[in-house]
């Protein structure tokens, strides 16, 4: 691992705004977030954390634009990838901020982000927070499916979210005090994609006090429907150890189909009319998103212990 950085700050920030990519460009996002932290009332500092891209043309691109940046800012390369948990990790690790808000490199922020989220610092009683996401549109029709999912996933914002608690967390617009991570690291057993977040925040709401508040960041870093059916059927093995780990979430919508799958004879046969209607443009989107919902559950019921 090695890590390039720019001469610290005497003080220490009140704010690590934490960003792990790979393959990714977060050139546009760290920019945005460095014209915000500027004006902000509080100071804060930028991490980033290649996880493994090995593209030395990215690498000389990202130096770059921190080192044109206004406020602290560094970035850990690693040499090979290691998971979104342990990259996210490492970049706690690294960060020298009071309050560690995680962000995805393909998030957009709208104005006064950095600052209501130091706002919701100096009111909030609380050790973690997520703020939600709005869906930016997408960028194709192929990503339009999933940019649907996500919106519905975040429809009534804090609110909803708060009624569904842990469940309703995820580590991209998450916000933790520091000093939780050292004894609540994620964990690095989930790999590839999915509930990395939801073990987190199930374990965290345990130890400390969890809050959602309506301060979104845009998402647009949409999946084709294609990566989606890979994404879901790689992930079922995750949400089999989420569930495994945490038997409370057997109530969850998800694992109740799952299990209603699961006693169907045969309920794998099912997975092509999934397909199929997921991958049809003619289908009306709230069939589709369906489709994927229970090609998702399917996965799950087979990968969950019986």
């Amino acid at each position: 691992m090695t890590a390039s950085s720019r001469t610290p700050q005497h003080s220490r920030p009140v704010l690590s705004v934490l960003i792990p990519f790979y393959r990714d460009d977060p050139a546009a996002l760290v920019l945005a977030l460095d014209g915000q932290a500027v004006a902000a009332s509080s100071p804060v500092e930028i991490v980033l954390c290649d996880d493994g891209s090995a593209d030395a043309g990215l690498t000389r691109k990202v130096e770059a634009t921190l080192s044109g940046l206004s406020v602290r800012a560094w970035l850990i390369s690693k040499a090979a990838n290691e998971g979104r948990a342990a990259a996210r990790n490492s970049l706690a690790a690294a960060a020298t901020g009071e309050w560690l808000l995680f962000l995805d490199a393909d998030m957009t922020v709208p104005d006064g982000f950095l600052q209501r989220w130091l706002i919701a610092i100096d009111d909030g009683a609380f050790d973690a927070a997520f703020g939600g996401f709005s869906a930016d549109a997408p960028a194709s029709a192929a990503e339009r499916v999933h940019a649907a999912i996500a919106e519905a996933s975040n429809t009534g914002g804090a609110a909803s979210r708060q009624q569904r608690g842990a469940s309703a967390f995820c580590t991209s617009n998450l916000l933790v005090r520091s000093d939780l991570m050292p004894s609540l690291p994620f964990d690095d057993s989930f790999k590839g994609w999915g509930w990395e977040d939801v073990d987190w925040a199930v374990r965290a709401a345990r130890v400390g006090r969890l809050h959602h508040i309506d301060n979104p960041a845009g998402h647009h870093g949409w999946q084709s429907v294609e990566q989606l059916l890979d994404r879901y059927r790689e992930a079922a093995a995750n949400y089999a150890r989420l569930l495994s780990k945490h038997p409370e979430l057997a109530g969850l919508p998800g694992a109740r189909v799952a299990r209603s799958l699961g006693a169907l004879p045969g309920q794998s046969a099912l997975r092509g009319l999934w397909r199929s209607l997921a991958r049809s443009e003619g289908t009306p989107m709230r069939i589709r998103t369906l489709a994927l919902k229970l090609w998702r559950a399917s996965w799950a019921a087979e990968a969950m212990p019986r």
